[in-house]
């Protein structure tokens, strides 16, 4: 039955071979909200990704994106739908642009199919200023002409998001946005992840516990594959359950 999620999965199941990675879940994200999944690791939180996100097939279990079932759908196809993903990899052109970099995936998005390029001038124009105006968004319109490979870690990770939202998504899948960051570099990817709340509905799989609970209008706990709590970010921190699986307390 629908909540009035954008996405929903019931119960989600994953084997590999003997190993259960992920077993029956069921998650609603509801339109216009930070929707965070945390866990340790190895409790199954990227496995659930590439189920919903396509790139791996589940063992049962639907995925629902806007009442529309896209668990047979091939993860290319997902962003043509309205669901994109960031990997926790940066994964740009490092030999062009900040903007050819955005330019390439608005003008992807506006003009699929072989005969793409056969396009109104006017269309043109309306991708750079699409390119344009997610660089301003993402922070780097300062850095518009410099080659991807001369950006810091941090500014690549902020590209990757700008190049991730050239496809106008509906749904953006953030896998561990701040890994590997710096200090300064988290607070500013994490000022750009809360900048981005309302306007895009956002599943976020995060590490730092203190950026998941400012941040997060959710959150869902994961444990050994299963769903072991769901909550607003003071209901998790109390759950005793959450606790010991994930703060290693103990009764």
């Amino acid at each position: 039955m629908s909540d009035g999620a954008l996405l929903r999965t019931e119960e989600l199941t994953c084997d590999f071979g003997a190993l259960r990675a992920v077993n029956r879940v069921s998650l609603s994200v509801k339109p216009g909200t930070l929707h965070s999944v945390i866990g340790p690791n190895g409790s199954g939180k990227t496995t659930l990704f590439n189920l919903v996100s396509g790139e791996i097939a589940p063992t049962g279990g639907r995925v629902y994106f806007e009442e529309r079932d896209i668990t047979a759908a091939p993860s290319h196809r997902l962003p043509h739908l309205g669901l994109a993903r960031c990997f926790q990899r940066t994964n740009v052109f490092p030999k062009l642009t900040v903007y050819e970099n955005v330019w390439a995936a608005a003008f992807a998005r506006r003009t699929p199919g072989a005969f793409g390029f056969l396009r109104r001038a006017s269309e043109f124009s309306d991708v750079d200023a699409d390119a344009r105006r997610l660089l301003g968004e993402v922070g780097l319109a300062h850095k518009i002409a410099a080659r991807a490979e001369t950006l810091s870690h941090g500014q690549q990770r902020a590209l990757e998001v700008g190049v991730t939202l050239a496809s106008s998504p509906r749904l953006l899948l953030l896998d561990e946005p701040t890994q590997g960051l710096a200090p300064e570099a988290t607070q500013r990817m994490t000022r750009l992840v809360q900048s981005l709340v309302g306007r895009y509905t956002i599943l976020l799989i995060e590490h730092k516990m203190r950026i998941v609970m400012s941040i997060s209008d959710r959150i869902s706990v994961m444990a050994f594959g299963e769903l072991i709590a769901e909550g607003t970010p003071d209901e998790v921190r109390e759950n005793r359950d959450v606790q010991r699986a994930y703060l290693g307390v103990r009764r």
